[in-house]
């Protein structure tokens, strides 16, 4: 999926932000590990929660073959932000997991991986695994997430590998796991991967572009969750 309306959208937020507060929100680059984030299954069995319960919400919607998840999940992009903003409690995130890639290009390999992400999620290693998988994200075309490489992927990851991992991820063990996750993203209204909401309102197309800009990305958040009437005024 392509945002190329990123610019236009780093525009409008740093209108608000100026409008807001002065001055784009700033964000220190210290705190972008994963680790010790409190992480759990969702009530409604398709989503992973990332952060302190109380917090707002900020849906996530990601397929791991998909390449413009990972420019999202880049150091220089805006999920470190993200990730910050969630150790601080301002937010925790939802993700869900989709596969449809496997669909169009063929293959397991997003299924795979959702598969084992939900296994890690058991280790409370989602968010650590999460972000290694992103990392070494094999092509999108290729059907790289296969279990040799996943479990190399989780050697990388302190205390995640065992037999029940191990297991879990050769049976495909949460398989309805991700068949939910998949339906869920089916109903949700996001367009394609990633997709942003918050407290379940997506993201606005005007500043979706803006979830990619480190600086830009809490003002996105905080454009998102004003009503209608409250955006006009900024526009």
């Amino acid at each position: 999926m392509q945002f190329r309306r990123a610019a236009a959208g780093i525009a409008l937020t740093a209108a608000l932000a100026t409008g807001c507060t002065g001055s784009p929100i700033e964000e220190s680059k210290a705190g972008t590990s994963s680790a010790q984030l409190p992480e759990r299954l969702g009530k409604d069995g398709t989503t992973i929660v990332v952060g302190r319960t109380g917090s707002t919400p900020v849906q996530v919607y990601e397929d791991m073959r998909c390449p413009v998840c990972k420019d999202f999940e880049d150091p220089e992009s805006g999920a470190p932000v993200l990730r910050r903003l969630t150790k601080k409690g301002l937010y925790r995130t939802e993700y869900t997991l989709a596969s449809f890639l496997d669909d169009r290009l063929g293959g397991q390999g997003s299924k795979r991986a959702a598969n084992a992400l939900r296994a890690a999620l058991e280790k409370r290693k989602f968010a650590e695994y999460h972000d290694v998988l992103f990392a070494h994200q094999p092509e999108e075309s290729v059907d790289g997430y296969t279990d040799d490489f996943l479990l190399r992927m989780a050697s990388l990851v302190p205390g995640l590998r065992d037999a029940e991992f191990d297991a879990a991820v050769k049976n495909m063990k949460y398989r309805a796991f991700v068949t939910a996750s998949e339906k869920a993203y089916e109903k949700s209204k996001a367009s394609g991967t990633p997709g942003f909401a918050v407290s379940g309102v997506l993201v606005p197309d005007e500043v979706r572009g803006a979830m990619f800009d480190p600086q830009f990305l809490p003002t996105a958040l905080q454009y998102t969750a004003l009503s209608p009437a409250d955006r006009a005024k900024l526009t």
